[in-house]
């Protein structure tokens, strides 16, 4: 079967006409007869890297200054409402701060070159800025429990309620609503885990505010509880979220494959003719760069120059299938 896309196998069974190849895709070899495909060599090249950056670097500094803005104003309102809800969504607005400053150092330190001591670049800062977000949110969630159950066990319930104290929540619902969409379109165009860490951050900032809203409207109504029940709340949503970030970042650390990718792979290189069984396929990720290796068996009689047009085939046949994937072929004689 030949890869996704349009196209056909020539007769020296060279997939020509990619989608994504250029006018003089092909071109002859001196001296040897053959079709060399001339497509892109290497996925990452379609995108401009400086563009790239400034995109990511953008989204990370607004998202860091917005969180400035909004740690202050609830800080205040807090202070002058004596409204635990709000100040543990101050204190959670100010991990948000920390980990959007992490976010920002991690994204301009990923877009660093690869050098002589990171081959594989820099692209895994981005999953341990994500993994110091995990520690940072489970360490607050200890403040706001333990001050919600003190506050419950004394029968505390020193709280002014006023417009401020909807307002502050209202508009942290609404910054965060716009942050964590402009961090999640980012995020998912250039593949980078640190932006896909702070956009869920943001997103579980949005239900923690609807909490602690339902908390303000209960202490209108005498009930004094409501607040540091709402409290428990967030921390209940900090901890599930915190739990399923930090499993994706250890994975991400450990060099887990993408599920599904094995067979993908497989199947896309064992379709291609010439290829008689594909092997020892290892992937990882290194920041929004997917490295795949693979050992093929092939025809052992033909020449260097054939086994090479055949790798190259095969590394972009993958890359259409995976685009920005860091391919290596080792073909073996069958």
């Amino acid at each position: 079967m030949p890869p996704n896309g349009s196209g056909r196998w020539n007769s020296e069974k060279i997939w020509t006409d990619w989608p994504r190849a250029s006018a003089a895709a092909n071109k002859r070899s001196a001296g040897t007869g053959l079709i060399l495909p001339c497509y892109a060599e290497n996925a990452l090249r379609e995108v401009l890297p400086a563009s790239e950056q400034r995109e990511k670097s953008w989204s990370a500094l607004t998202s860091l200054l917005a969180a400035v803005g909004l740690t202050a104003f609830k800080i205040v309102v807090g202070v002058i409402t004596g409204s635990l809800g709000i100040l543990a969504e101050a204190a959670h607005s100010g991990l948000d701060l920390v980990a959007a400053l992490m976010t920002f150092l991690a994204v301009r330190i990923s877009g660093r070159p690869p050098d002589r001591t990171h081959l594989y670049g820099h692209g895994k800062i981005e999953s341990l800025s994500a993994l110091g977000e995990t520690f940072l949110l489970v360490a607050t969630c200890g403040w706001i429990v333990w001050e919600a159950i003190r506050r419950l066990l004394a029968h505390e319930a020193e709280i002014e309620v006023t417009v401020w104290s909807f307002l502050v929540m209202g508009t942290s619902i609404a910054i965060d609503f716009s942050r964590s969409r402009v961090l999640a379109r980012a995020a998912k165009k250039y593949h980078s885990q640190a932006l896909e860490a702070d956009a869920l951050h943001f997103q579980t900032d949005i239900w923690s505010s609807a909490v602690v809203i339902a908390g303000l409207v209960g202490a209108k109504f005498g009930l004094w509880f409501a607040d540091a029940i709402a409290a428990l709340g967030v921390s209940a949503v900090v901890v599930w979220v915190s739990v399923k970030l930090g499993r994706r970042t250890i994975d991400a650390l450990l060099d887990g494959a993408p599920a599904g990718m094995e067979r993908l792979v497989a199947g896309v290189v064992e379709g291609i003719p010439g290829v008689y069984d594909c092997h020892n396929i290892r992937i990882r990720y290194s920041g929004p760069v997917l490295f795949i290796d693979l050992h093929v068996l092939v025809d052992g009689g033909q020449t260097l120059a054939q086994a090479h047009v055949l790798t190259e085939t095969i590394e972009a046949a993958i890359q259409q299938a995976v685009p920005r994937a860091d391919v290596t072929v080792h073909p073996e004689p069958a």
